[in-house]
């Protein structure tokens, strides 16, 4: 029978290159962060990956062991392995690859955990808690960015160029081939259109280069944006409903649609406070995610910005948990007085709110 010391320097020589794995994947993944604040909670996560695996190191000698070295360099070589493997996938694919590294670390340390109780090393029970609920802290986090992919993101990790062209090939494939083609063809008429339009308008001189720049950005954006809601028309026309709803989530998330196609009424001619304000408000994905195409290709005030990012990564939380928006926000309105029950209402411009009770107000607001 194997010595309980010897299971356990073991044990904790797996636990140290898993680590190392993870603490390059966290370094990687800072370069997909969506914002700065995403970004300096993932470098904060490989900062404690390092510790971690500082304090295994720290274990294993004191158990009179010698750390695996070499089994730490492959660690290393296994995360640069994972990285470029998963340039190949989606970053669906990617993020459950990083979830199934997770609960390995997780299921690692219960090990540990186990074995340390069972040779009476209390100190190594203490760090097997701490491991086991620092993966767990971990695998939430994880779940909450794939559950922000499976509402459609934007997610706090963003692809890789690669990983993106991945995704489009899969998303290309499944389009309905005519529908394409006659997007293509109607983008082709409108582009010769406005290419005629702009090169009459450019003047001849040292801003023409940067004009014919600007053209062309425009020139390409409502080509594409014309084509996609021509196409989007024909479809419904036809009966295609599929095809339809397809190009309507394409034009959303091109930030394409028309202001009156927007979930919130007037959005156009809300301030940045009021914009927010009504974002707060929404209790669905697909709105959330509306708003927030729309404001990165029109208005991009970051404030704004931030707010559907939010709310689109609360939704996905409170998704994930198996709730719902409107029951999560009547807790938290619950207790408000009809006064502050009505400022909200204000702020939301739900109509007939002066004369409202309690329980109407809070029913307005949840379903607001």
């Amino acid at each position: 029978m194997q010595n309980p010391t010897t299971k356990l320097i073991r044990e904790l020589n797996t636990l140290l290159r898993l680590t190392n794995t993870e603490t390059m994947i966290a370094q990687t993944r800072q370069s997909q962060a969506r914002d700065e604040a995403t970004r300096r909670e993932l470098a904060g996560n490989a900062k404690e990956s390092q510790q971690r695996a500082t304090q295994i190191v720290q274990a294993i000698r004191k158990l009179g062991g010698v750390p695996d070295v070499l089994g730490v360099a492959f660690g290393r070589f296994s995360a640069v392995a994972k990285t470029q493997f998963e340039q190949g996938q989606t970053l669906t694919d990617a993020l459950l690859g990083d979830l199934q590294l997770e609960h390995q670390l997780r299921d690692r340390a219960e090990l540990v955990r186990m074995l340390a109780e069972t040779a009476g090393r209390k100190e190594l029970v203490r760090l097997g808690q701490r491991l086991e609920s620092a993966h767990t802290e971990t695998i939430g986090w994880i779940r909450t960015r794939l559950a922000e992919v499976a509402v459609g993101g934007p997610s706090a990790i963003q692809p890789t160029p690669v990983q993106a062209g991945v995704g489009a090939v899969r998303r290309f494939a499944a389009f309905p081939a005519h529908s394409v083609a006659q997007g293509l063809n109607r983008s082709l008429g409108m582009l010769n259109s406005l290419t005629n339009r702009a090169g009459e308008s450019l003047e001849n001189n040292v801003e023409k280069a940067q004009q014919l720049k600007e053209a062309a950005e425009e020139i390409f954006v409502a080509g594409r944006d014309a084509a996609l809601e021509r196409t989007e028309e024909v479809a419904k026309a036809e009966g295609a409903t599929e095809t339809a709803k397809a190009t309507r989530r394409t034009r959303r998330n091109l930030g394409a649609l028309d202001a009156d196609e927007l979930p919130i009424n007037g959005y156009d001619s809300l301030s940045a406070d009021r914009a927010v304000a009504r974002i707060r408000a929404l209790g669905k994905a697909e709105d959330a995610r509306a708003i927030l195409a729309y404001e990165e290709a029109n208005k991009g005030r970051k404030s704004v910005v931030k707010a559907a990012q939010t709310q689109l990564s609360e939704i996905a939380e409170v998704t994930r948990n198996g709730g719902s928006i409107a029951d999560k926000r009547r807790d938290e309105i619950i207790d408000l007085t009809v006064e502050e029950l009505r400022e909200r209402a204000s702020d939301a411009e739900i109509e007939g709110r002066s004369s409202m009770s309690k329980d109407e107000l809070v029913k307005a607001l949840t379903r607001a």
